[in-house]
């Protein structure tokens, strides 16, 4: 499944954020958005998610496979996203935090989904613990697998290895890129840096309001 970005662009308070570009990223594949603070990284992540608040105002169509969902409400465009922090309900155990986004279904098949999930993330046995027992690496890899139980048609990265220390950051982008690239998910990734673009990864530069290859 590819995403697809034409001609987007978007502004603030009449000055132009990112000027009209086009993006096509393929399944599996992951694009990293690098730029100055303020270039509009996040924002075109905000854009792409749906939840993008005035003041800003953008333009552009956006498809999954060939099929636009930028008329889409958030909840229905299904793209996962992981940020800095890991954002676990902490009312919530790791079990619930992960069945919170699941789609409906018989109750056992979503806990057998649930054991399959933490296993993949080598935490078997972790479901009744409360997120704040967890270590940093371990609530890192429960955030994303609650993204990729939910399904999603594609995933937006935004600074998701920034609060990691340097041991923890390199094992978590092995975890995140292989999951992502296994599941044959188009990505956008926004990084500060440089470590943190894939192997033979598109490298995407935001400056003076123009999207280029970097």
């Amino acid at each position: 499944m590819a995403l697809r970005l034409e001609k987007v662009s978007i502004s603030l308070a009449g000055r132009p954020l990112i000027t009209p570009f086009s993006l096509a990223v393929a399944p599996g594949e992951i694009v990293t958005l690098m730029g100055a603070s303020g270039s509009g990284k996040s924002t075109l992540l905000s854009f792409v998610a749906g939840d993008l608040e005035s003041p800003f105002i953008a333009s552009g169509g956006m498809s999954l496979d060939g099929v636009t969902f930028d008329g889409l409400p958030p909840d229905k465009r299904r793209i996962g996203r992981l940020f800095q922090d890991d954002l676990l309900f902490p009312h919530l155990t790791v079990a619930e935090n992960l069945l919170f986004g699941m789609p409906r279904g018989p109750r056992a098949e979503r806990l057998a989904r649930v054991e399959a999930a933490l296993a993949e993330a080598e935490l078997p046995g972790f479901g009744e613990r409360p997120p704040h027992t967890l270590s940093g690496g371990q609530r890192a890899r429960v955030a994303l697998m609650r993204a990729l139980v939910a399904e999603p048609r594609a995933m937006l990265l935004d600074e998701p290895f920034n609060k990691l220390d340097a041991a923890l950051r390199q094992t978590m982008r092995s975890f995140v890129f292989e999951h992502i690239a296994a599941r044959r998910i188009p990505c956008l990734m926004v990084t500060h840096d440089a470590g943190d673009v894939p192997a033979n990864g598109r490298r995407l530069l935001l400056s003076n309001a123009m999207v280029t290859d970097a």
